[in-house]
């Protein structure tokens, strides 16, 4: 099996509340050294043989991501290899 694996996150001039709300509360985690956090989306495609990078872009330009307001990236995941 081939998979696919897509980041969505809002695009960086989209304001990010949950964000927002983590980097408010590292100092009290004792972090002080952290100036921003983005959230976003990890989506994992599996496809039967070979990966189809068109059709998961398709999949997530139609369905995974607002474009407005997400960007997206889509990329092969190399296989685990098992011990």
């Amino acid at each position: 099996m081939a998979r696919v694996v897509v980041d969505v996150m809002l695009k960086p001039e989209i304001l990010d509340p949950q964000g927002q709300a983590v980097a408010n509360a590292l100092p009290r985690l004792g972090v002080t050294d952290v100036s921003s956090v983005r959230i976003g989306r990890r989506i994992e495609i599996e496809f039967d043989g070979e990966p189809d990078l068109d059709r998961a872009r398709e999949i997530a330009d139609k369905l995974l991501a607002n474009p407005v307001i997400e960007d997206y990236q889509v990329r092969v995941e190399a296989a685990a290899e098992v011990a």
